[in-house]
């Protein structure tokens, strides 16, 4: 359900609870994210909350700093239809554009909130 005044304790709610969700808008049936209370395409504002399976594929991303400190930013492009800007967290091969990602919510810490990460999935080769 929608909770119109607080989009943003909705979806923090949803990192507390392990998920990712979006918003879309019932008007042009469009998803997004980050959560608001108009929707970006058309204005509207009778929105839905869902809950994303998480899994997507990089758009472009950006790896910053070199060896153990480096760390990578990520757009992803997410199978319901909207992008999200995240890190994502890779052992061994660095990731490429395309590759297929899933989500994963982290837990806040003393010096940072509850977010979401992307780990790289696996090729099936």
């Amino acid at each position: 359900m929608f909770t119109e005044l607080a989009p943003y304790r909705n979806f923090r709610d949803g990192l507390a609870a392990g998920e990712l969700r979006y918003m879309q808008c019932e008007g042009c049936n469009q998803p997004f994210f980050y959560p608001r209370v108009v929707c970006p395409h058309c204005g509207g504002t009778r929105l839905a909350w869902h809950k994303s399976a998480g899994e997507g594929a990089i758009y472009s991303l950006s790896i910053i700093g070199e060896g153990e400190a480096s760390y990578i930013v990520a757009l992803v492009d997410l199978d319901e239809g909207f992008r999200v800007m995240s890190n994502v967290e890779s052992t061994g091969e660095a990731p490429a554009i395309g590759d297929r990602v899933r989500a994963r919510a982290v837990e806040a810490r003393e010096t940072a909130p509850a977010r979401i990460v992307f780990d790289r999935l696996e090729s099936a080769s």
